[in-house]
């Protein structure tokens, strides 16, 4: 389910965060299904709880996990009507990528056309 790269510049915490999240958007993880809590997935991974502890702290700060006390962790249920927390984010980094392949010449046609095939097969192309 995990695989963590350890030749990987980016930290391990960001590894795990970015696999969690790819899972979820994917749909392999489904709304209020349970995760691994942080002690198995640091014994899985051979990693200390506290590198684990991180990732989902950054997820539950990002809006894609919650956690119940004395329970675990799960996916959190993303048909709510609030606006996800990442969204504005995103749509910023969107604005700066667009501007960017504008400088590069993209045709806006093309631009469309990727997010359209993004959308067709439902996310991730990892």
């Amino acid at each position: 389910m995990f695989q963590l790269d350890f030749k990987d510049r980016r930290p391990l915490h960001e590894q795990i965060k970015e696999q969690v999240k790819k899972l979820i958007i994917t749909g392999v993880l489904q709304p209020d299904e349970r995760i691994p809590s942080v002690r198995e997935l640091a014994q899985m991974l051979t990693v200390n709880p506290n590198t684990i502890q991180r990732a989902y702290k950054d997820l539950e700060a990002e809006g894609f996990i919650y956690s119940i006390r004395a329970k675990g962790s799960f996916v959190a249920n993303r048909d709510s009507t609030e606006p996800h927390p990442r969204r504005e984010e995103l749509m910023r980094e969107l604005e700066r990528n667009v501007a960017e392949l504008m400088y590069l010449n993209e045709p806006v046609e093309q631009l469309l056309e990727t997010i359209r095939a993004i959308y067709k097969k439902g996310g991730l192309n990892e």
